[in-house]
């Protein structure tokens, strides 16, 4: 039996699923090591193999998703990076865009750009945007950059000038500059190479996150592969991108700024092969965050515009400007600091907060008896008898459910002047009110209905808000899948290598001619194939899919269709077509008298891969579980005795209210709700009545 590994890293969690080649899954969960990711990788692997009776040479891939690169950037623990530029736009990235967040607060301060301004140098040239060569590039003034960024000792440097993108030559001769005078070692990001498309600030900040992140994702993936030899494990290592794709650990230390989203990524993935063509909101609520995505008839829903570092990243383009500017391809996918480790806390006015600070995996909720003092998400839905009062992750986990009450009753419950039970519904009530909003940022802000959807809720605490949540979204269908608690490891492994390359392409579509389009894809399309070559995979391997980003003339953002392979002048009235039923999809109307215009071309190439179904079974627990316990449902319910079962045990429908306890998650079934399996084993919710 051969094997193939999925690791997802958590702000709280580890999480590993070892899938065999005959679809059998075995779940494995434990807490973050943030010293040293790699450690807790190899340690939990280990274990897992263990209990299969397996050795590590039975293992033939393993599939990463990450959140470390998100983190740097949230905390400013990157890599000390320089920027050369154009003469004349050296502040670009302090300028960014007209985008405030928070609309009625005037002392708002833009976030201190990546770069300081003293590493932000310009150099003398000038290409325009057609390509022609204006200025000549100064050599001497990227000498003179270079030893300015040799004495301060950086360690990366980004590479954007202002129209790279029709005409990369003088970002590559100012790379090979670079590298004379600060050495081989220093990690250089060029704009042309990494984003090359027009918008000179989005341009500048995603090159310039790419340089940032480079050296210590290098330095990661270096050791992760270490501790993985260590333990015998050669096996090729391929990370999870921001758009659902994979790509090996080498394309990834060299494009890091693609793996940014690359753990929430990984579950959209999943749900979408699991939920076939539903349409279906995600839910992903871990121990730090909560995130949410769309898929409709089985197409996930991607966006080029997206921020990192806002605290709450939310690609709405109602809500943008908190962060920093990420023009890569990303599945639209909202996250928000709403987690098992959220932090309860009161603030000046006596109002109860829920995040987006967190207890993270050390010290954790208090609960966790691992030296926590500050109440959380976890220590108050255990007060209301949502978990088990004595284990978490099949006895793994040994927790205290008086410590959690004792906290939230000293800390919450007696400065509120409040009763224990209703302050812990409190706080249960507040955290799904703060996950409506990432719910709605890629529904209702992208003029989709969340009523018309089921939600499907995974993660370790996913199936404990689901039922809440759907109740305050009025959605009346809940889908809790196998394995939730370690779902997005599980959606590492039904992903399937993908690559993307784009090129600025500016005309109006009445101007295009098919021919000329069809050129720009090809020349594309050969670049595609070069890089698919490096990967090792040969041209019938993989298929490689068109698409246009169209706005209307004068617009400030586009939208992404597909485009045919074989193109005529019909196929271009279709895409004028295809973009206004878009338009209006997502912003409720049309300008037909407004002609149309093509600002991108993408073509992505991706390798079809014919793996088994994946079967989870049930991992075998070290304790009794008790058959009943007493829940509180809220002042409306109170609390009620409420039966406790396992998975296997939901052989009909049963009415609420109900708990599913199981290895890696809880699944929460409030009073008027029902629960059943489907023929794949998920757990389906309805609502009573809905039917």
């Amino acid at each position: 039996m051969r094997y193939r590994v999925g690791v997802d890293i958590g702000g709280t969690f580890t999480d590993l699923v070892v899938a065999g080649e005959d679809g059998s899954v075995h779940a494995e969960k434990l807490l973050t090591t943030p010293d040293d990711f790699g450690q807790g990788i190899a340690t939990g692997l280990l274990s897992a193999l263990d209990k299969l009776d397996k050795t590590p040479a039975s293992v033939d891939e393993i599939v990463h998703g990450t959140t470390v690169a998100t983190n740097i950037v949230l905390e400013h623990k990157g890599a000390r990076t320089g920027l050369i530029t154009t003469e004349g736009f050296r502040d670009v990235l302090e300028l960014r865009r007209l985008r405030i967040p928070e609309m009625y607060t005037l002392n708002w301060k833009k976030p201190p750009p990546l770069v300081p301004r003293r590493l932000r140098l310009e150099a003398k040239e000038k290409i325009g945007p057609q390509g022609e060569v204006r200025i000549p590039l100064s050599e001497d003034s990227v000498r003179a950059a270079c030893d300015t960024l040799l004495e301060a000792n950086v360690s990366a440097v980004a590479i954007a000038y202002l129209h790279s993108y029709a005409n990369p030559e003088h970002e590559k001769r100012t790379a090979k500059i670079v590298n004379e005078i600060l050495g081989q070692d220093v990690y250089v990001t060029c704009s042309s190479d990494i984003l090359p498309e027009i918008r000179e600030y989005e341009r500048t900040s995603t090159t310039v996150i790419n340089a940032y992140l480079g050296p210590l994702l290098k330095a990661y993936f270096d050791s992760l592969k270490v501790h993985l030899k260590t333990i015998g494990i050669s096996a090729p290592l391929q990370i999870m991108k921001s758009d659902g794709g994979v790509m090996s650990v080498l394309a990834a230390a060299n494009k890091p700024a693609y793996i940014v989203e690359s753990g929430p990524a990984a579950g959209v993935i999943g749900a979408a092969r699991s939920a076939a063509n539903e349409n279906i909101i995600t839910l992903d609520m871990g121990g730090t965050t909560a995130k949410a995505s769309i898929v409709e008839e089985g197409r996930i829903s991607r966006t080029g515009d997206y921020e990192v570092g806002a605290g709450i990243n939310l690609s709405s383009k109602l809500v943008m400007g908190g962060g920093y500017a990420l023009k890569l391809p990303v599945i639209d996918i909202s996250e928000i600091g709403a987690g098992g480790g959220s932090i309860v806390s009161i603030d000046r006015g006596g109002l109860l907060k829920v995040g987006p600070q967190s207890a993270g995996a050390m010290p954790g909720p208090v609960c966790y008896n691992l030296g926590g003092h500050d109440p959380t998400f976890t220590d108050a839905i255990l007060t209301l008898g949502f978990l088990n009062q004595e284990y978490l992750i099949g006895g793994g986990l040994k927790i205290s459910a008086n410590k959690a009450k004792a906290v939230i009753e000293s800390e919450v419950a007696r400065a509120m002047g409040r009763d224990l039970l209703e302050t812990a519904w409190g706080v249960y009530q507040i955290a799904c009110g703060t996950m409506v909003r990432a719910v709605k940022a890629v529904s209702t802000y992208r003029g989709r209905d969340p009523r018309q959807f089921s939600l499907f809720a995974f993660g370790g605490n996913g199936p404990v808000v689901a039922a809440e949540l759907a109740n305050l979204l009025q959605m009346d269908r809940v889908i809790i899948p196998s394995t939730p608690g370690v779902f997005s490891a599980l959606g590492l492994l039904v992903s399937d290598v993908e690559h993307e390359v784009s090129q600025a392409w500016l005309h109006h579509l009445t101007d295009i001619s098919p021919g000329d389009i069809d050129a720009a894809f090809s020349s594309m399309e050969k670049d595609l194939t070069t890089l698919m070559a490096t990967e090792g995979f040969g041209e019938q391997e993989y298929e490689i899919r068109r698409y246009v980003d169209l706005r209307y003339s004068g617009q400030a953002h586009e939208l992404t269709v597909a485009c045919p392979s074989t193109i005529s002048t019909v196929v271009v009235d279709q895409l004028a077509t295809s973009f206004g039923n878009e338009h209006e999809r997502t912003y409720g109307h049309q300008a037909e008298a407004e002609a149309v215009e093509c600002v991108t071309l993408r073509a992505i190439a991706g390798v079809i891969v014919d793996r088994p179904e994946l079967i989870s079974s049930a991992r075998e627990e070290l304790h009794e579980r008790p058959s009943a316990r007493s829940v509180y449902f809220g002042p409306d319910q109170g609390q009620i005795t409420t039966p406790v079962i396992s998975r296997n045990q939901l052989s009909k429908r049963i009415n609420g209210p109900l708990i599913v306890e199981e290895y890696d998650a809880t699944c929460v079934v409030p009073p008027e709700w029902q629960a059943e399996l489907n023929e794949i084993g998920n757990i389906v919710l309805t609502r009573e009545g809905s039917q």
